[in-house]
């Protein structure tokens, strides 16, 4: 499959913005933050933090269904995607399960495993590799039904105990598998919205294929884009549909502003889609045939995303570690920054140190002929 620059770059640009995130949940896991956040007491900066962190999760889905696309339709003919979608997606659940819940917790075996992006991704690999055979036109169609309606579908719960309760929770309501025991299981990614983005990362594939010219893809990307956040405007000004908590006069212009970007991510509410996915629309955009220093970095991480996102966790949890032994503790049975500047600085620090191992494994993964490189 030929590498898009453009993907790569994008890819990597919002996994560079991860890295902000997980720090902050390493090294700053003391100042919580709510989803949707409390913008009464949350510091400015630390909201504009961890919004910046929203954009990771759709792009990355909405770029996975994109390169399944391509992936079916290499140059000169096509193939299915259903066995490479549907084993990497379980490759995935696995990772999840096994290998990323101990980067998290620390502990092996884990007392408590988060389901989290990965997982999501995977489930909704699957769902793809399921429903890709569908005319295009039918899977836009699904892929908005889901984005759009799944809002809708807030008011249904269900309690512990209750027989819907496990499938709804893995589909739409962010909660326990299991609560009690040795071993808990928590849903942090329901699934339901994830496959209406994957399925429209899936079905925008055309846009890249070698018949359309960048200009007209270009133009394609601005069209969707601005369509998307012309509807978060309508939508999400007046309060009309898509997010569960309406946006209020703050006592300034900037908490103003802070309560009208405050959307839902667990589920994604449409505001939080339409908002995420326009602006990068509005970014692949901008990015093509762009080419410089600073994007050529953003395409290395993207070129070996799964490397890159163990590596910097279990690179986290050595730090964290290391810093407990030789600190000691001074929040719990933690070892945890006194300002959010510090996030950045070791944000900053990271990302190129981490450059070169993940340059080093996409050159191996470009030579290699080993299959099962091709799951990192």
């Amino acid at each position: 499959m030929k590498r898009v620059a453009s993907i790569d770059v994008m890819r990597g640009l919002v996994m560079m913005i991860m890295m902000v995130d997980h720090v902050r949940e390493t090294f700053f896991l003391r100042w919580q933050v709510s989803d949707p956040m409390n913008v009464a007491d949350t510091d400015p900066a630390l909201f504009f933090s961890r919004f910046a962190a929203h954009f990771c999760a759709p792009m990355f889905v909405f770029l996975t269904g994109l390169s399944a696309w391509l992936y079916a339709h290499p140059a000169g003919g096509e193939r299915s995607p259903a066995g490479f979608l549907f084993k990497r997606g379980l490759f995935l659940i696995a990772l999840e399960i096994c290998v990323v819940s101990v980067a998290w917790t620390g502990r092996i075996p884990p007392t408590t495993i988060y389901l989290q992006v990965i997982w999501v991704i995977g489930l909704a690999m699957i769902a793809l590799a399921l429903l890709h055979r569908l005319p295009r036109g039918v899977l836009i169609a699904l892929g908005l039904a889901i984005v759009f309606g799944h809002n809708a579908l807030t008011p249904i719960t269900f309690q512990p105990g209750e027989a819907g309760y496990i499938p709804w929770t893995i589909l739409h309501d962010r909660g326990f598998l299991l609560a009690e025991g040795a071993l808990k299981i928590k849903v942090s990614y329901p699934l339901l919205p994830w496959i209406g983005v994957i399925v429209l990362g899936y079905a925008v594939g055309p846009w890249y294929a070698s018949a359309t010219s960048p200009a007209h893809r270009r133009k394609l990307l601005l069209l969707a884009g601005a369509i998307a956040l012309v509807l978060l405007a309508v939508l999400r000004g007046l309060n009309i549909y898509g997010e569960t908590l309406p946006w209020q006069q703050g006592a300034d212009t900037l908490h103003t502003v802070m309560s009208f970007f405050n959307v839902t991510k667990y589920p994604p509410s449409l505001a939080f889609l339409l908002l995420t996915l326009g602006v990068g629309l509005l970014v692949l955009a901008w990015l093509e045939q762009r080419d410089h220093a600073f994007l050529r970095i953003c395409a290395t991480f993207g070129g070996a995303p799964m490397f890159y996102y163990l590596l910097h966790l279990y690179v986290l949890l050595l730090l964290q570690t290391v810093a407990v032994a030789w600190l000691g503790t001074n929040h719990g049975t933690r070892y945890e920054f006194d300002s959010l500047w510090q996030v950045w600085a070791l944000t900053a620090v990271l990302i190129p140190l981490l450059y070169l191992p993940c340059r080093a494994f996409g050159n191996f993964k470009r030579r290699t002929t080993m299959a099962w490189v091709r799951y990192l």
